[in-house]
C-alpha cells in the first residue's frame, strides 16, 4: 500500500528512475516520490526517516558519476515537479528557485530580463539547479565565470527527518557562522535535500564571438590554451575535442561541422564576451594569431547566431554521441593547465598498454579533461578487472600532478573506490563524521561519495 498518492511502485516507474546516464548501471528503487509542494517532500521524508527508508534525492538523472543510483534500494525522490522559478530580483541581481528548474529554463528566464545566470554545464537542456548544486556542476563557461559552487548565495533544505534548516543569504558579502551553504554544494544528496536556493545573477553581455582553431594533433591543441590565456585574454570558454570527439559527435547529429575538419587532430572551441564589440574582436583576432603561433593551420569565425549554436550544439551532444556508441567509462579528471598536454600524452599511453581506446575532449581552460574509455571489443575480464586498474593509474597521474579526479561530475557511486587516493585515512574520516551529524541513520543517499 502507497503511503502518499505522490509515491509510485509500479515497475516501469521504478525502472525509469533506476539509473542515469552513468554508464550501463541499473539499480531498481523500492519507489518513486514525486512530491509536487514542499510540504509533501518534507511528509515523505519525515515518513522514510519513521520507517528506515534510504532516500536518494533526484533531479534530472544526467549525472555521469551515479550519484542518484539507489544502490541501497529505498526510495528515489525525483525534485522534477518543485521547478518553479520563484523570484528574479533585477536590482539586487539574483534568483530565488526550485531545485527542479531545468537549468537552461532560468537562463533563458532571467536572460529575458536582461540577466545572465553562467554556470552552462553541456547538459543544460535537461540536468537540474538541485543537481547542478548536488554536483558543483562547471561547464562551458568556468573558465571566465568559475562553478555552480560561486553563484549559490543560500539554500533551504531539509535534513533527512524532515526537519527545515536555512543557509546564506540573499547579499554577495556573508561573515556569519560556518558556511553550511558552501558544505551542501557538492555534498551530492547525502547531507540533506535542497529544495530552494538563492542564485547570485549578473548583469547580461551584449556581445558574443565564437571562432573555432583546428590543430594538427591533440598535443598542440592543448598547449595553445596556455598561450591564449598567458596573453591577458580571458575567453568565456576554450573547449577542446580530439579527432575521434567530433567524428562521434557528427555522426550522432548526422551533420558535418565544416568541410575539412577531420583532417586535424585537435581543435579548440574559444568564445570571449562582452559589452564592448571592437574589443571582442581584437580578442579574436588576437587568439587566432597566438593559435597560428602555435601550430593552428586553420580558423572558423561563427558569422551568425546560427553558425555559433551549430558549433555549440556539436559540443554539446560529445557525451550523448559517446555514449550511444555502446559501454564506456568517462573518468572526469582536472588538473593545472600547464600538465594538460602531458596528461593527453599520459591517457593514450594507457590505452595502447591496456589495449582501449579513449575519446577525449573537454573544458581546457581550467584543466578538466574529460577521457572516455571505450569497451568496444574488450572481453569481460579486461573491461571489469583491467581497465579500472587503468583508471586507478591515471587518477594517481593526476594526483602527483596536482589535479583531483573530478572537476565536475562528482564522486557518486563509481569513484568512490578512488577518494583514498586524494584523501588520507584521517580526511575521510572527518568526512564520515559530518555526514553522521547531519544524517545519523544513513538513509541520505547511502552508498555514495565516500569509500565502504
Amino acid at each position: 500500500m502507497r503511503p502518499f498518492a505522490w509515491v509510485e511502485t509500479s515497475a516501469e516507474i521504478r525502472e525509469l528512475y533506476s539509473h542515469d546516464w552513468t554508464e550501463d548501471l541499473r539499480f531498481l528503487p523500492d519507489a518513486v516520490a514525486l512530491p509536487s509542494t514542499v510540504e509533501e517532500l518534507q511528509q515523505t521524508l519525515a515518513y522514510a526517516y519513521e520507517h528506515d527508508i534510504p532516500i536518494v534525492p533526484a533531479g534530472g538523472r544526467t549525472g555521469l558519476s551515479g550519484g542518484m543510483l539507489p544502490v541501497k534500494g529505498g526510495w528515489v525522490i525525483s525534485m522534477e515537479k518543485l521547478n518553479r522559478i520563484l523570484h528574479i530580483d533585477t536590482q539586487n541581481l539574483y534568483a530565488v528557485v526550485q531545485t527542479g528548474v531545468i537549468t537552461q529554463h532560468l537562463q533563458e528566464a532571467v536572460e529575458a530580463v536582461g540577466l545572465f545566470y553562467p554556470p552552462d554545464p553541456s547538459s543544460r537542456g535537461s540536468c537540474t539547479i538541485g543537481g547542478n548544486i548536488a554536483h558543483n556542476a562547471g561547464g562551458v563557461r568556468a573558465v571566465k565565470y568559475g562553478t555552480t559552487r560561486e553563484y549559490v548565495l543560500g539554500l533551504e533544505a531539509f535534513l533527512p527527518d524532515g526537519r527545515p534548516i536555512r543557509t546564506g543569504a540573499a547579499t554577495l558579502k556573508n561573515s556569519t557562522g560556518y558556511n553550511l551553504t558552501q558544505l551542501l554544494v557538492g555534498s551530492e544528496g547525502t547531507l540533506a535535500v535542497i529544495h530552494t536556493a538563492i542564485l547570485k545573477l549578473l548583469p547580461r553581455p551584449q556581445y558574443v564571438r565564437t571562432l573555432l582553431l583546428g590543430f594538427p594533433d591533440a598535443r598542440s591543441a592543448v598547449e595553445a590554451v596556455v598561450a591564449i590565456l598567458q596573453n591577458g585574454i580571458l575567453p568565456t570558454a576554450i573547449e577542446f575535442m580530439e579527432r575521434d570527439a567530433v567524428l562521434f559527435g557528427e555522426a550522432y547529429l548526422g551533420e558535418k561541422l565544416y568541410p575539412g575538419t577531420e583532417k586535424f587532430g585537435g581543435l579548440l572551441l574559444v568564445e570571449v564576451d562582452g559589452n564592448h564589440l571592437e574589443s571582442l574582436e581584437s580578442d579574436c583576432f588576437r587568439i587566432e594569431e597566438i593559435a597560428m603561433e602555435r601550430g593552428a593551420m586553420q580558423s572558423w569565425f561563427a558569422q551568425t547566431a546560427e553558425e555559433r549554436e551549430r558549433l555549440w550544439r556539436l559540443r554539446r551532444s560529445l557525451g550523448i554521441a559517446v555514449k550511444s556508441s555502446g559501454p564506456y567509462k568517462e573518468e572526469d579528471t582536472v588538473v593545472p593547465r600547464t600538465v594538460l598536454p602531458e596528461l593527453l600524452d599520459y591517457v593514450k599511453a594507457l590505452g595502447r598498454r591496456y589495449g582501449f581506446r579513449s575519446v577525449c575532449y573537454g573544458h581546457v581552460g581550467d584543466g578538466n579533461l574529460h577521457v572516455n574509455i571505450l569497451r568496444e571489443n574488450l572481453s569481460e575480464k579486461v573491461w571489469r578487472e583491467e581497465v579500472p586498474q587503468a583508471v586507478e593509474e591515471l587518477f594517481r597521474f593526476v594526483i602527483s600532478k596536482g589535479g583531483a579526479i573530478s572537476g565536475e561530475h562528482g564522486i557518486g557511486w563509481v569513484q568512490r573506490r578512488y577518494m583514498p587516493l586524494q584523501f588520507s585515512s584521517e580526511e575521510i574520516e572527518l568526512m564520515r563524521q559530518l555526514k553522521r551529524v547531519f544524517d545519523p541513520k544513513n538513509l541520505l543517499n547511502p552508498g555514495k561519495l565516500l569509500p565502504d
